[in-house]
């Protein structure tokens, strides 16, 4: 569903509700210019994350948030 190389902007144009993750891991990505060319890659390097717990925590809130039921 998602990849490393998504731009955060892009993940948080389709799911707007993901701000919550990127806020619960200490990721101010909301307020930072930045999101519109970072990867979600380069966004966990600069704040020293792994990507795929990031992405693993994106794919959970989004699957339990956008799936319809």
């Amino acid at each position: 569903m998602l990849d490393k190389n998504m731009k955060i902007a892009d993940v948080l144009k389709k799911y707007p509700k993901c701000v919550e993750v990127f806020n619960k891991m200490n990721m101010g990505c909301i307020s930072c210019m930045g999101i519109q060319t970072e990867t979600l890659e380069k966004g966990c390097l600069m704040h020293g994350m792994d990507v795929n717990i990031l992405i693993k925590e994106l794919e959970k809130f989004i699957n339990e948030n956008y799936s319809s039921k």
